[in-house]
């Protein structure tokens, strides 16, 4: 049985995801149901609840003014919106699920299940961090991406990235400091995530950085050198806007 905390400053919304965990997932009691960042706080002390599912944007505050306050995270987050673009990013890239207003049922019950899957309170902590650091970022191409992989997570900056490889299912990471990552991801979740930080996808198998292209050979479709030498191909149909897309943004 995992123990919920509602935290969202509009009531009806605390009540309509309370009646949505009761009729479709019996995994979960909620024990309280807050409407800001202070009684969010006494709640946590009090009840150690294994998730809150939490608002952004309050009234006056955010769920990320709760989680610099609480000190000590060791319960799952769940963040519930109704902003698709407000920090969205920054909470992808950190691996901690969210969620978007309308709740839709499907996804209410995907993120309840990865929640059965038990984390140590060490990654969760090492999430918010990632989280934390992301959304004060300055610069987005200094956003930390959580991978997961057969040994765990591993965090990178997105500008250390040279490349994915899409292989079925799965997406394979080539970083600079010449290690590999498969993930049980593929490659178009990759390039939604990645395509507005200088990453394109150049052919049905090949996501790249545009800054770790070092020259492009001229063909049919032709072909890219990467920083590390690997070869990659640009198909026909991707050429003409990769070309606009570097000479935009004077890449080459």
């Amino acid at each position: 049985m995992l123990r919920a905390i509602i935290v969202d400053d509009e009531q009806k919304s605390c009540e309509n995801l309370k009646i949505l965990l009761e009729d479709f997932c019996k995994d979960v009691v909620v024990l309280q149901m807050v409407n800001n960042v202070s009684d969010a706080i006494n709640a946590i002390l009090k009840y150690k609840p294994d998730v809150i599912f939490l608002d952004i944007q309050m009234q006056k505050e955010t769920g990320f003014d709760l989680l610099k306050k609480i000190g000590e995270i060791n319960f799952e987050i769940v963040f519930v919106t109704a902003y698709s673009e407000f920090a969205i990013d920054a909470i992808k890239f950190s691996a901690i699920d969210y969620l978007l207003k309308p709740i839709d049922i499907n996804d209410l019950k995907a993120a309840v299940e990865k929640l059965g899957k038990k984390t140590t309170d060490k990654l969760i902590s090492q999430k918010v961090d990632i989280l934390m650091q992301n959304f004060r970022s300055e610069n987005a191409e200094n956003y930390r991406l959580a991978i997961s992989d057969s040994d765990g997570i591993t965090f990178v900056n997105i500008n250390e990235i040279i490349y994915c490889e899409g292989s079925s299912n799965y997406t394979n990471f080539y970083l600079q400091n010449g290690k590999k990552h498969i993930v049980a991801k593929t490659l178009k979740e990759y390039e939604e995530l990645l395509s507005n930080y200088n990453f394109f996808r150049i052919h049905n198998s090949y996501l790249i950085n545009l800054k770790e292209v070092k020259k492009y050979f001229r063909g049919d479709g032709g072909y890219v050198q990467m920083s590390n030498d690997e070869k990659l191909d640009v198909s026909k149909r991707k050429k003409e806007f990769f070309l606009r897309k570097i000479s935009n943004n004077n890449l080459l």
